[in-house]
């Protein structure tokens, strides 16, 4: 939502400005031409440069950008709650008893009743696949933790590939105004000799490539890349709870060390208190589900 506000906020000022020193919309409207240049050219850019495939993704991402950030802080100490109940249950019911929640994580009680993680493409199978490696034996737990490590740094370059998209075509938005303008005064070198109005107003035509090209790159497309980045930061974070989490368990902390250690992860901003957590797992267990 943010996002939005920013964007027309500083479009809405910039444009104020504009008119306040006397300047007339109508140019913009008139230069209609240039647009078709500079989102062409932008547009030839990103798909060229990226293929369909991420287009698509890309919309998609900037669907998901209109929600709230789903990684908050309630939804830490859900995903807190969740790794208390899987490694209580391994404590009390053995290895093998945590097999079923994670051979089948949507009929899980403990698993399943966390939306956030069971829908994560990347958390759910991360957390389940590394612990299925952990019933199976055989590793021990710095291999585990360079098998994890592995797994994540292909994550985290898989969430970057939209937001660093996204700001390498906005780099070259101002190539392109340039393009545009310089497009616009080849056609305004034709009108020399006549009407000097007609002239002038030809000019002003082609500096609108110029000025949208920039505008384009730093007032949408920057902002843009950014907050992708950052959603991806908060989703680097989730993960690394979970990593931290199952690395602890795997050198035989109990479920509460565990989930410490994980909690110690959360940017502080959103990072409950130990006792905040404490209690809030506590219930979760007490109620068999997720901490809803």
């Amino acid at each position: 939502m943010f996002l939005i506000i920013g964007i027309v906020f500083g479009l809405v000022c910039i444009f104020a400005g504009y008119l306040l020193h006397g300047g007339q919309m109508v140019i913009f409207v008139q230069a209609w031409t240039e647009y078709i240049v500079i989102l062409g050219g932008a547009f030839g850019i990103f798909l060229g440069g990226n293929g369909m495939g991420m287009v698509n993704k890309t919309i998609s991402e900037l669907l998901h950008m209109l929600s709230p950030d789903p990684f908050s802080k309630d939804e830490f100490l859900r995903l807190l709650a969740l790794l208390y109940q899987i490694f209580n249950v391994a404590r009390h019911d053995g290895l093998l008893g945590i097999e079923v929640h994670l051979e089948d994580p949507a009929k899980s009680k403990i698993l399943g009743a966390n939306h956030v993680f069971l829908h994560d493409h990347t958390a759910c199978p991360f957390f389940c696949d590394t612990m299925k490696v952990i019933v199976l034996g055989g590793v021990k737990p710095h291999d585990l933790a360079e098998m994890m490590e592995m797994d994540l740094d292909t994550a985290h370059a898989e969430h970057h590939l939209v937001p660093d998209a996204v700001q390498n075509t906005g780099d070259a938005m101002p190539a392109v105004g340039i393009i545009a303008c310089v497009l616009g005064v080849i056609i305004t070198m034709g009108k020399i000799g006549g009407d000097p109005a007609e002239i002038g107003h030809a000019i002003g035509m082609a500096l609108v490539g110029t000025m949208t090209g920039i505008l384009v790159a730093y007032v949408v497309f920057y902002p843009i890349a950014r907050a992708m980045g950052m959603r991806s930061r908060t989703h680097g974070q989730y993960l690394n709870c979970i990593r931290q989490a199952i690395f602890s368990f795997a050198r035989g902390e109990s479920p509460m060390t565990c989930i410490e250690f994980a909690r110690r992860n959360i940017d502080p901003s959103v990072r409950p208190g130990f006792t905040e957590m404490e209690k809030f797992v506590k219930a979760a267990a007490k109620s068999g589900g997720g901490g809803h």
